[in-house]
């Protein structure tokens, strides 16, 4: 059974930082694609950041000045750091993964429950 568990959300004032991880297990990671999306309230889920099986890197163009994803492939653990936070980047953070594909244009297989992030100014 597949399980991605978000974790490390939390309230932080605008201009701190956070690092979320996602714990990944029940599935052979290193042939995933991880990556990011978000929803805040009363908006659609957006995608936020990925990384593929590769190691190549994709975000949100208006989020990669602030927003890094890394993954360890050896703990089966990805990460997404978030810099100089703005309260619009208040949302629901969700994990997700997809075999192969780039999580850009396809759906993923597998989603988090979800870690709110809350920013205050």
């Amino acid at each position: 059974q597949v399980q991605l568990v978000e974790s490390w959300g939390g309230w932080v004032q605008a201009g701190g930082p956070l690092r979320l991880s996602c714990a990944a297990s029940g599935l052979t990671f290193s042939n995933y694609a991880m990556g990011w999306f978000r929803q805040a309230p009363g908006q659609d889920r957006e995608f936020v950041a990925s990384i593929s099986w590769r190691g190549s890197t994709y975000y949100l163009d208006s989020l990669k000045r602030r927003f890094t994803i890394s993954r360890d492939n050896a703990t089966t653990m990805v990460y997404l750091q978030m810099n100089s936070l703005k309260p619009e980047d208040t949302a629901v953070y969700y994990c997700a993964a997809r075999l192969f594909q780039d999580l850009r244009i396809a759906e993923p297989n597998y989603w988090g429950q979800g870690t709110q992030v809350t920013v205050s100014s």
